[in-house]
């Protein structure tokens, strides 16, 4: 299979439509990380990004849709998915509803759970895409399973060339890592910490919201212990250096390269899966990764690094 290189112009954009339309797979830029996307509804076009990313069927994945009136079709509204929606969307937030009696979402992409994760992505691209194509996309991170995610058209093209139909450029991911993911279905609960923080959410919703136990089943995208990784070991919280290994730097420290040299979460969210991807690609048997400050979006980063250091 050709993987096909497209652009953001209008011709480009009707073109994945087309590709889509006809149940193919192309990734897609969105604000967090591109996503590989495909027919929400067709359950075999969604068997088609399982079968591109080598991912386990039980690991369901996220839905994107163009508005709150598209995401009401398929979930079951309430009213945090209401306040939460209307402050947060579009931008990097999943929430998990159950799903409506005859929702039209394949089975495949909600792993046969009963509930569905959902988003309306805040890039202008992929924003178009969605209205154009006028049906929900299933669209996980545009990478074999476990590994790194995409956050540039090179990343996926290292991963997934001449496994899928298309890309679509549409510039490095201004925000560096997934979605925060919240689910609704009981007591309001983080599964998967991202850009909006667990404070940002449970201030919106003016109540407490709880973590989920990791124990618990898989739910939603990115709970997998081990994920994001790269070949090499990682070794977090390291304020040494030592001999053979490729340094990931914050803040005032001599390194490799610094994810922000002046300490900036945002800036270090942005940068952590391109220069993970660059220092991996050197073939080093560990990369040490200097102490990130767990607050804020450093929550999801360290989240992210975690999950990356664990080898199955």
């Amino acid at each position: 299979m050709k993987t096909e290189n497209l652009g953001y112009s209008q011709s480009d954009i009707e073109k994945a439509v087309s590709i889509l339309q006809l149940g193919g797979l192309v990734a897609i830029p969105t604000e967090t990380v591109y996503g590989l996307a495909a027919d929400a509804t067709n359950e075999e076009a969604v068997s088609k990004i399982f079968k591109a990313k080598g991912r386990p069927a039980f690991n369901p994945l996220i839905i994107h849709v163009k508005n709150i009136k598209m995401a009401k079709q398929y979930v079951q509204w309430n009213e945090a998915a209401e306040i939460l929606t209307k402050k947060f969307w579009p931008g990097p937030l999943t929430i998990v509803l159950p799903s409506t009696k005859n929702s039209q979402i394949a089975k495949t992409a909600r792993a046969n759970l009963p509930s569905v994760a959902i988003r309306m992505p805040s890039h202008p691209v992929a924003l178009e895409i969605l209205r154009q194509f006028n049906r929900p996309l299933a669209a996980p991170s545009a990478n074999l399973s476990g590994k790194i995610s995409s956050t540039s058209i090179d990343h996926v093209l290292k991963n997934l060339n001449q496994k899928i139909d298309a890309i679509v450029d549409g510039g490095n991911s201004a925000v560096g890592v997934e979605s925060t993911i919240v689910t609704l279905t009981r007591v309001p609960t983080i599964l998967r910490t991202g850009f909006i923080t667990p404070e940002a959410v449970s201030n919106a919703l003016g109540a407490k919201i709880a973590n989920y136990d990791n124990e618990g089943p898989i739910i939603a995208p990115g709970q997998l212990k081990s994920h994001y990784a790269p070949k090499a070991k990682l070794r977090l919280d390291a304020i040494d250096w030592r001999q053979g290994e490729k340094k990931l730097g914050f803040g005032d420290v001599e390194c490799d390269m610094n994810l922000s040299k002046g300490k900036s979460l945002s800036e270090a969210a942005q940068n952590l899966f391109n220069f993970l991807h660059i220092l991996d690609s050197f073939n080093p048997r560990t990369i040490s990764v200097s102490p990130i400050p767990n607050e804020g979006i450093g929550l999801a980063i360290n989240d992210r690094l975690k999950r990356a250091s664990i080898q199955e």
